[in-house]
């Protein structure tokens, strides 16, 4: 018989996070016939070693390489059978009764093919990103100006279920059969981009996605080094791709304001990692005090 849940976390280089995390989701698991597996996408630091000394009840894939996000999280999917699958991030910490709630949900809405949650800082304020709009040319115009009222979906309740557009890949819990439909993760995404991407094509398949008020906590940020060439180049290529496959039919005259537009944010975001850089080459201990 298929088990209820399996939690699909990807690992690199964040052994006391993901301890943390996989402590929270056993307490989040109990009562609840699941399963958990972790990819580990080559970390050098002791992720290995560590999972199979204090968790050694997880289902571990090693990497040889790092595969990416995508990737990633599909090995375990092919693998698991359960009727729920949740990709979860490993700088994430579950709420004792969030799983049950979301399960209860899904359980009681067929229609509903993926939720996300309600999803809070280190500091315990609610992050914008725990409901979001897909983004079209015209939704993307409007955040890059700084409107970022309809991108955010700012009108929903925070304490009410309520019908969203994107789910976050920090926490996206998937009906099985919604994922045989509409495909696993699309892999051409490196990191990044890819829960928008399942999320459109969940909504385009007939499906519903929901945002839940139940909690986890988020270190945003802390298992990427955001500061790097390389998240800048990944983010905005994850954009561009996104862009490509899904509104690729629009005329030039749509197409090109907004490639330009990403071009220009990835350029600002570069300079501004290489001023704060040289800032801080040239007095560090002050950097180190304004931040």
């Amino acid at each position: 018989m298929a088990k209820k849940i399996s939690i699909v976390v990807v690992s690199y280089n964040v052994s006391q996070l993901l301890d943390e995390c996989l402590q929270s989701v056993a307490r989040a698991l109990q009562g609840i016939d699941g399963e958990v597996f972790v990819v580990d996408n080559h970390s050098v630091d002791d992720t290995v070693e560590m999972l199979r000394e204090k968790h050694p009840e997880i289902r571990l894939i090693v990497n040889k390489e790092n595969v990416g996000f995508a990737r990633a999280n599909n090995q375990a999917i092919r693998l698991s059978e359960a009727e729920y699958v949740l990709l979860l991030n490993p700088d994430t910490v579950v709420y004792e009764n969030t799983l049950r709630g979301v399960l209860d949900f899904m359980d009681q809405h067929p229609q509903a093919g993926g939720a996300g949650v309600r999803m809070l800082t280190r500091e315990g304020q609610r992050a914008p990103e725990s409901r979001r709009s897909i983004p079209t040319p015209w939704v993307s115009m409007l955040k890059m100006l700084g409107a970022t009222r309809r991108y955010y979906m700012s009108y929903l309740s925070w304490d009410e279920p309520g019908q969203i557009e994107v789910i976050s890949g920090a926490f996206c819990l998937l009906r099985r059969k919604a994922l045989d439909e509409v495909g696993l993760l699309d892999e051409d995404f490196f990191m990044y981009g890819e829960d928008i991407d399942l999320s459109y094509r969940l909504l385009k398949g007939g499906w519903q996605n929901w945002f839940l008020p139940y909690d986890i906590v988020h270190y945003k940020g802390e298992s990427t080094q955001k500061s790097s060439f390389r998240y800048v180049h990944t983010f905005y290529q994850a954009m561009l791709i996104f862009f490509r496959k899904h509104y690729g039919h629009l005329s030039l005259f749509l197409a090109l304001p907004i490639k330009m537009a990403i071009y220009l944010r990835a350029s600002l975001a570069l300079l501004q990692m290489l001023f704060d850089n040289l800032r801080h080459f040239v007095n560090p201990n002050k950097f180190k005090r304004k931040r």
